[in-house]
């Protein structure tokens, strides 16, 4: 799994322009089971996205379609981690 932690670095008019477009990115990995959850930081600084995916360079392709990257918009710190403990609910994203 990868944690994706975006950080704005355009003022919130220009991630606003882009936003019914990053919605639509999200949608489409959460149709494919590739994203767990997403959502804005608070403060409205970026946002994080928690993706199940094999490798880093499946998330690295997948975040190259989200349009706030492909208009500057946020950078993406991406942190890969393995779940060894978490609550029964979780499960099912872990046996897949």
């Amino acid at each position: 799994m990868f944690l994706v932690v975006l950080k704005y670095i355009q003022p919130l008019e220009k991630v606003e322009a882009y936003l019914e477009e990053h919605v639509a990115f999200l949608n489409k990995y959460y149709e494919q089971s590739r994203f767990i959850f997403s959502g804005r930081r608070n403060p409205r600084t970026g946002g994080v996205i928690l993706a199940n995916v094999n490798t880093e360079a499946e998330i690295q392709a997948i975040i190259k379609e989200d349009p706030f990257y492909v208009n500057e918009i946020a950078e993406y710190d991406v942190i890969e981690f393995i779940p060894t403990k978490y609550d029964e609910n979780f499960e099912v994203f872990i046996k897949n």
